[in-house]
């Protein structure tokens, strides 16, 4: 790939567009304040990085990393996000989002949500369990897949051709993958479960930083998917 579209450029929108710029990637950065507010970041990651509309980085990206609160989706131009594979890092906090009826009895999850708000994309739910600094520091582009330096990132997604480009993108930046299965499955690394945050933090008191990054393998991730429960 060539250029990765990041729409919502907070903790993790950044943070993905840092590794991707540093692993040869072009990105093209948007929020809801405006391109200009990105001017600094921009300078930052240097001459691969642009800042743009919603609209430019949903239609420039062959890949799009969709970074925004739940509650924003209705203010995305949805039409512009039309056959992209789009890489939701979206989770379902009511203390900010509302109160949303599907999601709180379980009849549904955020990247369906998602899906239905977007209806023209191919959604893969990505990096919404890992804290961002913990995604900075653990990411390995020089070690070989399936090698014991990386770490691995669940996604879930309903089309196989996206979950296969998903996979490539994070090849790229280093990381490896565990397939949670369809996006009805991405409640199994969602807040509040064995899988959301704490396999990467190796700290000993609970204070996250980039320091305590812990390495997550294939088979600890599966096994707290497995050990997810609904509540």
């Amino acid at each position: 790939m060539t250029t990765l579209g990041i729409v919502g450029a907070g903790h993790i929108g950044s943070t993905v567009a840092r590794l991707a710029v540093d692993a040869g990637v072009d990105v093209v950065l948007a929020n809801s304040r405006g391109p200009e507010t990105l001017a600094d970041l921009v300078a930052d990651l240097g001459p691969r990085a642009r800042a743009g509309t919603a609209t430019d980085a949903a239609s420039a990206g062959d890949l799009v990393v969709l970074t925004v609160p739940l509650k924003a989706l209705g203010d995305l131009p949805a039409d512009a996000f039309d056959g992209q594979v789009v890489l939701d890092t979206g989770n379902y906090y009511p203390q900010r989002d509302g109160r949303i009826p599907d999601l709180d009895d379980g009849s549904s999850t955020a990247s369906e949500l998602t899906a239905r708000t977007l209806p023209g994309a191919r959604v893969v739910k990505v990096f919404n369990n890992i804290f961002f600094e913990h995604l900075g520091a653990l990411a390995r582009p020089e070690a070989p897949a399936g090698s014991d330096e990386r770490s691995v990132l669940a996604i879930a997604g309903d089309d196989t051709a996206a979950k296969q480009a998903a996979t490539e993108l994070l090849d790229t930046i280093g990381y490896d993958v565990v397939d949670a299965g369809p996006l009805a499955e991405g409640w199994r690394f969602q807040p509040d479960t064995p899988a959301y945050g704490l396999p990467y933090d190796g700290s000993s008191d609970g204070t996250w930083s980039g320091a305590t990054a812990k390495r997550v393998g294939a088979q600890e991730l599966r096994d707290a998917l497995t050990a997810a429960t609904r509540g």
